[in-house]
């Protein structure tokens, strides 16, 4: 008997602990884990690789274009760089922020929950969370959006810089230049070229700073547009949740109104039975 009680209690504690296993696993919005997990990977391959491609950018132009930051206020490239830096930034911590937000609002609203912790009331609040969330989003999503759009434009310049180096190894005697006053990154007054005549353009060209530089701004760009991915899938997952949150409410409803018909057809079967009785004696 003293063997038998020893094998019987770790065999019902393993059975217990396996099913609060699959409670927690049940409990988890993994449509919402997934768009987390493709946002931080987006968001952490623009934020990083711009940063670092920008960087780049600067000792291009310093070291190959002779460009040198203006004293003073004056708004020029150099200045243009630091302040995406500082967007970079903040894009980081503000969607890091975000994304803990909609895993939260994930887990308060998947009906796994309700399986875990009981009934569980949905408030007017809960429904303007849910929306507030989804309007968010969207404007998120189009401001991603943009921000695709504008990671094209280096990888377009640099595209364009490493074809003019390619046909110089291929072309013999071409004579091409690249002026940056096409790209709106100087103003019209100043020029500043290099053409693949000149002893800049050929170190340039054979230096891995160039394809490292074009192959981070590509991966930026690859970011971004993972961003905006996972921020339709943030869209998809929110609309269920609201239309699951709305489907409960009504729900909810319908067993308060159900709950209080039976109280009042109780209450009314209680008073006959009394007025019988009473009656009856």
């Amino acid at each position: 008997m003293i063997v038998g009680s020893i094998s019987w209690a770790p065999e019902h504690s393993c059975h217990g602990c396996f099913e609060c296993c699959i409670k927690c696993l049940g409990g988890i919005p993994y449509a919402s884990l997934i768009a987390t997990i493709l946002l931080y990977a987006g968001v952490a391959l623009f934020c990083g690789c711009g940063h670092e491609a920008l960087s780049g950018t600067v000792n291009i132009l310093q070291t190959y274009f002779e460009m040198a930051r203006t004293a003073g206020d004056t708004l020029d490239v150099f200045t243009m760089i630091d302040i995406f830096k500082y967007v970079i930034y903040g894009i980081a911590a503000a969607f890091f922020v975000y994304g803990i937000l909609l895993m939260v609002e994930g887990f308060f609203t998947t009906g796994a929950i309700k399986d875990l912790y009981g009934d569980f009331k949905i408030t007017t609040c809960g429904r303007c969370v849910s929306a507030w969330f989804i309007m968010l989003t969207y404007l998120f999503m189009l401001a991603w959006l943009g921000v695709t759009a504008f990671t094209s434009l280096p990888v377009y310049m640099y595209f364009n810089l490493w074809t003019i180096c390619r046909n110089t190894t291929l072309v013999e005697g071409a004579n091409l230049c690249l002026d940056l006053r096409q790209f709106g990154i100087v103003t019209i007054g100043e020029e500043k070229k290099i053409c693949t005549v000149s002893e800049n353009f050929l170190r340039m060209c054979e230096s891995t700073e160039l394809n490292m530089t074009f192959h981070l701004f590509i991966v930026a760009l690859a970011g971004a547009g993972a961003a905006v991915i996972a921020m339709v899938h943030y869209l998809m997952v929110l609309s269920a949740n609201w239309a699951y949150v709305k489907d409960a409410c009504r729900m909810q409803k319908y067993e308060d109104i159900k709950s209080k018909e039976e109280q009042e057809l109780h209450d009314i079967h209680s008073t006959r039975s009394k007025e019988r009785l009473n009656a009856y004696t």
